[in-house]
């Protein structure tokens, strides 16, 4: 198998440079979000990106019922920030440094990382348990994992291509 490309084709190192770059985009989405969901958590003005009110019911409403409510909420957004911020660091890096070199390891983990979060995660905001505007609580999250899909899939276009050997003289 040539890693020549067909004409038009993208060669192996173009795929793997521009599907990096689209898994480091999307993984910088969820950085994005993770941001924004941890200062949106330390400043008390909601309960999180979407989320206004539990049924009704404000975050105020619940300070006043028993403060430690809403400090134990401040205290699982912020640590969910912080674990949807690491997972974009891990993912980026692995994007960036492993894929972009034609790592298959680095693909299957960054790939892996994000799912298992997204796998468990997703399924809970679907069973009814509270409103929330979907568009500024899921969208972000939407658009990041539409862009890292399309990164993964170009990245693996340029990963099942032959890598060159050192024999072989690139054009």
């Amino acid at each position: 198998m040539s890693s020549r490309p067909r004409s038009g084709a993208m060669s192996r190192e173009q795929a793997l440079q521009r599907g990096a770059v689209l898994m480091v985009l999307g993984a910088l989405i969820f950085f994005v979000y993770a941001v924004v969901f941890f200062f949106r958590a330390l400043s008390a003005s909601g309960f999180e990106l979407g989320v206004e009110t539990l049924n009704g019911v404000t975050p105020q409403q619940l300070n006043g019922l028993n403060p430690a409510i809403m400090g134990y909420i401040m205290h699982l957004h912020v640590a969910i920030a912080a674990f949807i911020a690491a997972t974009a660091v891990a993912v980026a890096g692995l994007a960036w440094y492993g894929v972009r070199n034609g790592l298959w390891w680095a693909l299957i983990t960054a790939v892996i990382s994000p799912v298992l979060g997204l796998v468990v995660a997703l399924p809970l905001h679907y069973m009814g348990h509270f409103n929330y505007d979907w568009v500024s609580h899921l969208g972000p999250i939407y658009v990041g994992t539409i862009i890292f899909v399309v990164g993964v899939v170009v990245a693996l276009i340029g990963l099942s291509q032959a890598a060159p050997t050192p024999a072989q003289a690139r054009p």
